[in-house]
């Protein structure tokens, strides 16, 4: 997929509005309403399969440690809202979400994410964390066979949140908080 159109990192996310699944009802949002906030869009490929119950199980096991970092997250795939009602209603795993589900059937925020899979109306695995600002500051895609770690998701929200706090620091391989940031010019003197 080739689209100039789709977003890269450091790009202002537009506000496009979909509809969600919370709190046992149907609701209008726009990514505009998550502003002031840090922001993970969890794009999945369909309700109703195998892995994706796994990784949104896990998410809600985890949501709570988002909440406490000032995170919220949306997961997003091109069923409607009353599929991931049907879903919610029916799974163990899924009736653990207490984040939106947001329906994406026309493909608008596939599309916009570059997610898509054209011809079979569904979504790749994708991750985009989002700062409060609307900037898009990390995006992962996967193959629909691979499914994702919440605690590395976890991880890479802090050190995204690190940085923006702390102007000319820059955090390594597999930093957690608390451990070792780097500053660049500074850390290369003397290693030349």
């Amino acid at each position: 997929m080739s689209d100039l159109s789709l977003l890269r990192i450091g790009d202002v996310v537009p506000s496009k509005e979909f509809e969600v699944f919370y709190n046992e009802k149907v609701e209008k949002v726009s990514l505009a309403s998550y502003h002031g906030k840090w922001l993970v869009l969890f794009f999945y490929p369909a309700d109703f399969t195998f892995v994706c119950p796994t990784e949104l199980e896990e998410l809600a096991d985890l949501y709570a440690e988002f909440q406490n970092i000032g995170v919220e997250i949306v997961s997003v795939s091109t069923d409607t809202v009353y599929v991931h009602k049907a879903w919610h209603d029916n799974s163990p795993a899924i009736k653990k979400i207490q984040f939106p589900m947001a329906a994406d059937p026309a493909g608008i925020l596939t599309r916009l994410f570059g997610t898509h899979i054209e011809g079979e109306g569904l979504s790749l695995r994708g991750t985009f964390i989002i700062n409060p600002d609307g900037v898009l500051k990390a995006m992962e895609i996967h193959d629909n066979s691979i499914g994702r770690s919440t605690k590395e998701l976890i991880r890479k929200v802090k050190a995204a949140q690190y940085v923006a706090e702390h102007k000319g620091e820059v955090c390594p391989a597999s930093w957690e908080p608390g451990e070792k940031t780097l500053k660049p010019g500074l850390d290369l003197v003397g290693k030349i």
